[in-house]
């Protein structure tokens, strides 16, 4: 059986990723606004409420818009914006967050993609509140950095024009009023009960990201070792395809990296997963146990955005997880 699948927004940065993916497949039939009716609102709700599934690659308020616009019941959606991701009525579309919840995304029709930043940070911090390692009421902070294609075509077109008209900004450190838009969804998906700190960056290249947890440690109760955490990491997503967990080894091995000849080197890559829906996380503890750093690496426009749509719509027709992944 072949599925239909609108993808409302197909010309963004997202949508495009997304048609690119399913571009291959056999099993879904994409199918496309009229170029020359793309603002026409019969044109747009004939195909909402056609297709057997709806992806929304819109602002907030548009995908609002077009959400009120679908009468057909049996159409699924999953929606790319903020507009839904605290939203009742909506799950959350990040399957491997917790036991049963790739179930609950099967059975749903409203599904809420979670944002490149929130996907790494909830990934680290949820199992760690679960297991009882971190206090729900514990002062959190993360530091993250992306690439520029994560603020959309404007800020891709600053970073990729030539000065004086674009930007030569090697770093940018932004979200300085700290009420970032991805904030709730970070705080009601871990189980926290105060927002993080969130304290996001952007940097000179296009895709792939790092999210940062720090941890004081002997600030916990019980002083978990990092060797804690990480078990506790492993053990959530122990048989994931997409959600790997780095081992012990592996972070020591990383941490040895020291500054050569050539320079500094570059223990870990913003952009090592581009391209992909995978994830990997890290633990790397202080030698005396007392601090440690989590970090997760994924694309931005993978895990973090396209892929983890894929994902869902799959998940959402029956069909397998991976597919087109």
């Amino acid at each position: 059986m072949t599925h239909t699948v609108f993808i409302d927004g197909e010309a963004g940065t997202t949508g495009l990723q997304i048609r690119e993916r399913l571009a291959v497949r056999t099993d879904l039939e994409v199918l496309s606004i009229d170029p020359a009716r793309r603002k026409d609102a019969d044109a747009r709700a004939e195909l909402l409420n056609a297709a057997d599934a709806v992806v929304l690659c819109l602002p907030d308020d548009a995908s609002r818009e077009a959400v009120a616009m679908i009468t057909n019941n049996r159409v699924k959606v999953v929606d790319a914006s903020t507009a839904f991701r605290t939203a009742a009525g909506w799950t959350y579309g990040f399957p491997e967050m917790a036991p049963g919840h790739r179930q609950a995304i099967q059975a749903a029709s409203r599904v809420s993609n979670p944002g490149c930043y929130p996907t790494g940070f909830i990934a680290l911090v949820r199992p760690l509140v679960s297991a009882g390692l971190l206090p729900a009421d514990f002062p959190v902070t993360v530091n993250a950095i992306s690439g520029y294609s994560g603020g959309g075509k404007g800020l891709i077109t600053e970073f990729e024009a030539p000065t004086p008209t674009g930007s030569d900004d090697a770093f940018r450190a932004y979200g300085l009023t700290l009420s970032h838009k991805h904030v709730p969804e970070m705080t009601r998906h871990t189980g926290l009960a105060h927002p993080p700190l969130f304290a996001p960056s952007v940097g000179r290249y296009a895709q792939g990201m790092l999210v940062e947890v720090p941890l004081q440690l002997w600030a916990l109760p019980g002083r978990p070792a990092p060797s804690d955490l990480l078990a506790a990491l492993a053990a959530a997503y122990e048989g994931e395809r997409f959600v790997e967990v780095a081992s012990a080894d592996e972070c020591a091995e990383l941490q040895k990296a020291r500054a050569g000849a050539a320079g500094y080197v570059q223990a870990l890559d913003p952009q090592a997963l581009n391209g992909t829906n995978r994830m990997r996380l890290f633990v790397f503890g202080a030698s005396d146990g007392r601090q440690a750093r989590l970090v997760a690496i994924l694309d931005n426009l993978g895990k973090g955005a396209s892929g983890a749509a894929v994902q869902n719509l799959n998940l959402m027709l029956g069909l397998d997880e991976g597919a087109g992944l």
